[in-house]
């Protein structure tokens, strides 16, 4: 290859565009001062480098000219430092992830993250205000406090204005549902009394939100129920025992009741309209409600007070058996379709999803309201008498008016006239009725001692001056003598057994 066309130049630098070489000159030349003095008017002509003292970061070096090396190497040594750091927060995030516990690498990196101004918020101190556009023009002020002398304007973590912010910052860490503040144009400060308080109530709500949820989920509470209600209700539809559940009717101190559209089971005869007694499976509406049951014959082998559940079970089972006695009495009464654990399927005292009204709640006529006081005196009587049993809660809440009659309902409590309390709780149904009946404006409704006597079959004696106190211990004395007779008899030999009472009940495996 010809090569005479190339022409000889000065070498090309890597680095830039390299100034021509001064020409060359003997000791004698530079020894001149003629010399000096053009080497002088030439510097002038050469543009001014940065201080290598400075700071690189300080220094915008985009701008300078790159023929000097160590301009070069400041600009390149921070392009790797940005760089080193840009991969220092990938690995720290990736590392992290979504945890609350974090690792950082801030004492890795290589350029000040406060000065590059692309840091998180996480990652300024919160109680820098540089940023605030409420604070950047208001002075700093160092309070004085907790020292004297020489270190009066040295300020500690116990300073009251430090302290108070951090207990601020520091309550979204415990309690996010109190609002402390969104941080622009608020300087919020909270004492260690009010930060300790604050941080007490909430600890306070959550056990006790805890609690709740949890007996919430193990009780049936009013107008609702439990997971295992639930489910026993959902097995009556889908076995075809009822249509619909339409929804809650009632509710009082012991159960609730819901209305709903019988079906067909089996060889079960199930009206068309039906309702669900739930017993509530707490005992904290009816806390002395082993009064009624621990003393009953009928149950005392099976009464555990230290299981619950089981009480409410025989609870259910024990109205059951009470309404059994009642209907074969020709009492008006709900009929017994079905019992499975706590829930009683009874027959529907009403009319078009409209149940019955209470006989406190209908307005009758003076016939009508004297007519009831007698209905209400002969059943008071085949109970004691017939059905042996005490209703133990009769008034005008538990007695509805239905196509003229009246009619008897929550028999859960009825104990039979052998119970250590049989003739109080009878005392107390007299009283009842007795009051309701007076307040209506009935001229025939017996007095209370007339009807306690009329009812049981008793003869005790009334004062003239019908003293209530006399009277109750002439019962308290009776029931004393009746349960020592009942004790030498024994429970074999009473009157009633509970052989045939109440339909078709099968216990599950568990009972």
């Amino acid at each position: 290859m010809d090569q005479t066309g190339v022409i000889a130049g000065p070498p090309k630098s890597p680095w830039g565009s390299v100034a021509p070489s001064a020409p060359s000159c003997s000791l004698a030349d530079v020894m001149s001062e003629q010399l000096a003095t053009q080497l002088e008017e030439e510097n002038h002509d050469f543009p001014t480098l940065p201080d290598p003292s400075l700071d690189p970061l300080s220094v915008d070096l985009s701008e300078a000219e790159t023929t000097s090396d160590m301009v070069l190497a400041k600009m390149l040594q921070l392009q790797f430092d940005k760089e080193f750091d840009d991969q220092l927060k990938r690995e720290e995030k990736k590392f992290n992830g979504d945890s609350k516990v974090s690792i950082s690498f801030e004492n890795y990196r290589k350029v000040n993250p406060y000065e590059g101004s692309e840091s998180s918020e996480d990652e300024v101190d919160w109680q820098d205000t540089r940023d605030d556009p409420y604070k950047a023009d208001k002075p700093v002020i160092t309070p004085r406090k907790g020292f004297t002398g020489k270190g009066k304007n040295i300020t500690t973590k116990h300073d009251e204005v430090v302290c108070g912010r951090k207990n601020t910052a520091r309550m979204d860490n415990f309690a996010p549902e109190v609002l402390v503040g969104d941080g622009l144009g608020m300087d919020l400060k909270l004492s260690n009394q009010v930060f300790n308080s604050l941080k007490q109530h909430c600890h306070s709500e959550q056990r006790r939100s805890a609690r709740l949820h949890d007996k919430r989920e193990h009780s049936t509470a009013e107008q609702a129920v439990d997971p295992r209600t639930r489910l026993l209700m959902y097995k009556m539809v889908s076995s075809g025992l009822l249509e619909n559940i339409n929804g809650c009717i009632s509710t009082g101190k012991e159960s609730v009741v819901f209305h709903a559209d019988g079906g067909s089971f089996e060889d079960l005869q199930v009206p068309g309209e039906v309702v669900l007694k739930v017993f509530k499976t707490t005992l904290n509406e009816f806390k002395n409600r082993d009064r009624y049951i621990r003393d009953d014959y009928r149950f005392i082998d099976r009464f555990s007070k230290l299981n619950p559940r089981k009480v409410i079970r025989l609870w259910a089972e024990k109205e059951m058996h009470n309404l059994t006695r009642m209907r074969k009495a020709e009492i008006p009464c709900p009929e017994v379709v079905l019992l499975k654990k706590h829930i009683l399927v009874l027959s529907f005292i009403g009319k078009d999803h409209v149940p019955a009204p209470k006989l406190k709640d209908v307005k009758l006529s003076s016939d009508d309201m004297r007519d009831a006081f007698y209905m209400v005196l002969h059943m008071m009587q085949v109970m004691y008498q017939e059905c042996k049993l005490v209703h133990a809660d009769l008034s005008e809440y538990n007695m509805l008016w239905h196509e003229g009659k009246v009619w008897l309902i929550d028999v859960s409590q009825s104990v039979e006239p052998t119970h250590p309390h049989g003739l109080e709780f009878l005392f107390r149904d007299c009283r009842n009725v007795s009051t309701f009946f007076q307040r209506r404006g009935v001229g025939e409704a017996l007095s209370v001692f007339e009807l306690f006597n009329t009812v049981s079959g008793l003869d005790i004696s009334i004062g003239a001056e019908e003293n209530e106190a006399e009277f109750i211990a002439e019962i308290v004395a009776l029931e004393k003598r009746n349960e020592d007779h009942v004790q030498r008899r024994g429970k074999k030999n009473f009157p009633v057994s509970m052989e045939d009472e109440g339909p078709p009940f099968k216990p599950d495996a568990d009972d």
